[in-house]
C-alpha cells in the first residue's frame, strides 16, 4: 500500500467547487478555459489537479480566495 504522506494532495472539480464556492457549471466553465492548469491525470470518474497547481491559480487570478499563508 502506498505511503500517503508522500502522495501530493489532489482536487477533482467538486473539490474545486467546494474551494472557489462556485456553482457546478461555472466550475467546469473557469477549468475550460485558457489558463487554468491541466488535469494532472485523466480518471473514468474525472480529472484530477494538483491541489498546488490549482492554489497557485486562485493566488494569481482570484485573490480575493487565496488561502492565508499562515495558516
Amino acid at each position: 500500500m502506498a505511503d500517503r504522506r508522500n502522495l501530493p494532495r489532489l482536487m477533482g472539480q467538486q473539490e474545486i467547487r467546494d474551494r472557489l464556492g462556485y456553482s457546478r457549471q461555472h466550475t467546469a466553465m473557469l477549468i475550460g478555459q485558457k489558463g487554468f492548469p491541466d488535469p494532472a491525470y485523466k480518471l473514468g470518474m474525472g480529472r484530477i489537479w494538483l491541489a498546488d497547481d490549482v492554489e497557485e491559480w486562485i493566488r494569481a487570478h482570484r485573490p480575493a480566495l487565496a488561502e492565508d499563508p499562515e495558516s
